[in-house]
């Protein structure tokens, strides 16, 4: 008997956001200002567009942050560093959670997302930069 078991995006998501750090907007603003994280936007070319991007933040995309990260790539940005604080977000915080994870799994330790993404950014007032 063939048995294939199958989850959903949603229930990823929920596994993901049980073992990572969800972190809320006012903590990810006093990580941006002391300088010392790397604050990723995940989101696609369109959507940087269509909203802005948190003031500070870099774009790399979903399809491409492993490649962007990972130190051994010949896409690697200079910018991620497996041993630096990485905060990522995406529009409503589930792409990031899942890309915590993939971020863990090639080494980062001292990586977080933003939770409830942009959209909570702009709920609590926070300012955006046009792209």
């Amino acid at each position: 008997m063939n048995t294939t078991i199958q989850t959903t995006a949603a229930a990823m998501v929920a596994e993901a956001r049980d073992t990572i750090d969800n972190l809320p907007v006012d903590q990810v603003a006093i990580e941006l200002a002391s300088g010392q994280s790397l604050l990723v936007d995940i989101r696609e070319t369109e959507e940087l567009s269509a909203t802005g991007k948190i003031i500070g933040s870099i774009h790399a995309p979903r399809g491409m942050l492993e490649f962007y990260a990972d130190p051994a790539s010949p896409y690697h940005r200079p910018e991620f560093d497996p041993n630096r604080r990485v905060i990522l977000y995406c529009a409503s915080s589930g792409r990031s959670a899942l890309a915590v994870k993939t971020l863990q799994s090639i080494g980062y330790r001292n990586v977080a997302h933003l939770d409830g993404g942009i959209k909570a950014w702009t709920a609590a007032g926070q300012p955006l930069e046009s792209v």
